[in-house]
């Protein structure tokens, strides 16, 4: 009996890796992108980063598609989990108020800032983009987090390639 199931199984698993190794359709990894597209979205990062430096907050709102864009550095399960546990059964770890209170630490904070990017990677299809890369961002001139950032862009209907949503990972600094 319990060769007969060994066997069904394996017979199962081997169609199911056969399957995951069929052809992909023709259209998949196709993608609708322009080298003038994708110049402009790399010209988004090079403004977001200077807006950054110059604390510029109204150049900074330009680039974005609305102030209520997602902006966030979500928690780990772990810590959602503790902060459930002990304060708040709602957190989700995501928190509020995302650009609004990045605009309003830009305007606020003294001395420098800066943020480094590094491996940008751009998948363009269409009106829609991913932008993502390795980060450091820098206070004063040395490192205060890293991580890895993802940009989801919009082309809007003025052909303006528009930030629609940001959320990195987030490490302290390097020892």
């Amino acid at each position: 009996m319990n060769r007969l199931i060994n066997a069904s199984a394996l017979t199962v698993a081997l169609l199911f890796s056969t399957a995951a190794f069929a052809q992909d359709p023709v259209y998949i990894g196709r993608h609708q992108s322009s080298s003038e597209d994708v110049n402009a979205i790399m010209q988004l990062t090079k403004d977001f980063r200077a807006a950054l430096m110059d604390k510029n907050v109204k150049q900074m709102s330009t680039l974005v598609f609305s102030s209520d864009i997602l902006f966030a550095s979500p928690a780990s399960a772990a810590t959602v989990k503790m902060i459930n546990d002990k304060e708040d059964v709602n957190f989700d770890g995501v928190p509020s108020g995302g650009y609004g209170k990045f605009a309003q630490f830009l305007g606020s904070t003294r001395g420098s800032i800066e943020e480094r990017f590094y491996n940008i990677k751009i998948t363009q299809d269409g009106h829609l983009a991913w932008v993502i890369f390795d980060f450091e961002f820098v206070q004063d001139s040395k490192v205060a987090r890293y991580g890895v950032e993802a940009w989801q862009v919009l082309k809007t209907a003025g052909d303006k390639w528009k930030i629609l949503s940001i959320v990195w990972s987030s490490h302290d600094a390097p020892k």
